[in-house]
């Protein structure tokens, strides 16, 4: 081999650009890999998710049930899973120090409940293997050149960087025109829209009740087929939770459509139907004819959460089973099975931030994650139109992705 070492250029230092420049540099010393972070943070999203513990992926090892978790990507990564998915996270993890724990729910964390394992695992990593890190310097173009170096790379500060492969690994973005430099390149965007996001309900009438949360509800919305079941959290600006974070990415699309106004409907007790629910009522009536109805909650709801669904259905403080009026009864099943809240706007986190969007999956090969328009560019992370839900399984497509693309850009 002459005296210059191929190069190999990563652009972004998140989960997927790291991942993708340690496998690289790990599977070929014979080149030389650089990454490129615009900000002077690496791994900034590793750092902040799961509430500063990292949830690095999820214990679901059977790559078919694995896909269903992604609203956009899903059939895409099925194969990638096979080669690369949480069994191999585990490992690989694992293999540097670095033990995983799975929590009843199936999320993976360091045993260390601490990010910075992770973070610094990564960075020792590529350290080790020789990725050369740069930190401050952003890429405004890449323009592919004739001459033997396949690209070149025009720098925020001005310079320009030669480079044989280039892969992009710059996450999601929110605004359309921060794709404009990729879609210069020929390749197709989809339209950003935010995924993982909060309910804003102005005038919640459960507003004094933050805090609360239920272990199971279900929450549909209404004139839409879009439901979703799980743990929900009342805040003081309407709802959160599992349930209502993963029906937003579901629903990322449609819900931008209707620019974040609809009606949600909430089933506090999604064991029951209507019909389950009013016979259940009519044994508890005969068996406890004399106990006051607001200040006995059922179905193991939270007291203040049963007193607010009960004003709401206009049941009196005094009221016992025995005397409660069938219209307040039915006003209690509605708001027990069929609550309606108004729904205006979003709220999203930064920690739990995601984009639906970006490159356009059927121009990538899933084996190797290169552009089927240019070859020896390619792309991995959330800059692909790939998002999960929450769990986990937006990190373990960062590492598959970036896995994928690294072995392919070491070849």
């Amino acid at each position: 081999m002459s005296g210059r070492k191929e190069k190999i250029v990563v652009i972004g230092g998140g989960a997927a650009g790291f991942f993708a420049a340690i496998t690289c540099a790990q599977n070929n010393p014979e080149v030389e890999v650089i990454l490129l972070e615009k900000t002077t943070k690496l791994l900034s999203k590793v750092k902040i998710s799961g509430g500063g513990r990292c949830n690095v992926t999820h214990a679901l090892f059977n790559p078919n049930q694995f896909i269903h978790f992604y609203p956009r990507g899903g059939k895409f990564l099925k194969s990638c899973f096979k080669i690369f998915g949480a069994t191999e996270t585990v490992a690989w993890f694992e293999k540097r120090g670095v033990k995983l724990k799975a929590e009843p729910d199936g999320r993976m964390f360091p045993v260390t409940d601490n990010s910075e394992t992770i973070v610094n695992c990564l960075i020792q990593e590529a350290r080790k293997t020789g990725v050369i890190i740069k930190t401050g310097v952003g890429v405004e173009a890449i323009v592919k050149s004739n001459a033997g170096n396949a690209f070149s790379l025009h720098l925020t500060s001005g310079d320009t960087i030669l480079a044989a492969k280039v892969l992009v690994s710059t996450g999601g973005n929110p605004k359309s025109q921060n794709y404009q430099w990729l879609s210069n390149l020929g390749h197709t965007i989809l339209a950003p829209a935010p995924s993982l996001f909060t309910f804003n309900v102005p005038n919640s009438p459960l507003k004094e009740l933050p805090g609360i949360s239920v272990a199971n509800a279900r929450v549909k919305i209404a004139g839409q087929p879009l439901e979703n079941e799980g743990p929900l959290l009342i805040t003081h600006w309407g709802f959160s939770g599992p349930a209502i974070l993963k029906l937003s990415a579901w629903g990322a699309r449609l819900l931008q459509d209707i620019n974040y106004h609809f009606t949600a409907l909430i089933n506090w007790i999604p064991d029951y139907t209507e019909e389950t629910l009013r016979a259940f009522l009519t044994d508890y009536r005969k068996q406890y004819p004399k106990r006051l109805v607001v200040s006995n909650p059922i179905f193991g709801l939270p007291q203040r959460l049963w007193k607010v669904l009960n004003a709401i259905s206009e049941i009196p403080d005094q009221t016992v089973w025995a005397e409660l009026p069938a219209k307040n009864q039915n006003k209690l099943v509605e708001s027990l099975i069929r609550a309606p809240f108004e729904v205006k706007g979003k709220t999203t986190f930064k920690d739990e931030f995601v984009t639906c969007g970006g490159i356009a999956l059927p121009e990538i090969n899933a084996a190797t994650m290169e552009s089927k328009l240019i070859p020896n560019l390619f792309f991995a992370g959330e800059v692909l139109d790939i998002d999960g839900v929450t769990g986990g399984f937006n990190f373990q497509a960062a590492w598959t992705t970036g896995y994928l693309a690294g072995k392919a850009m070491a070849g």
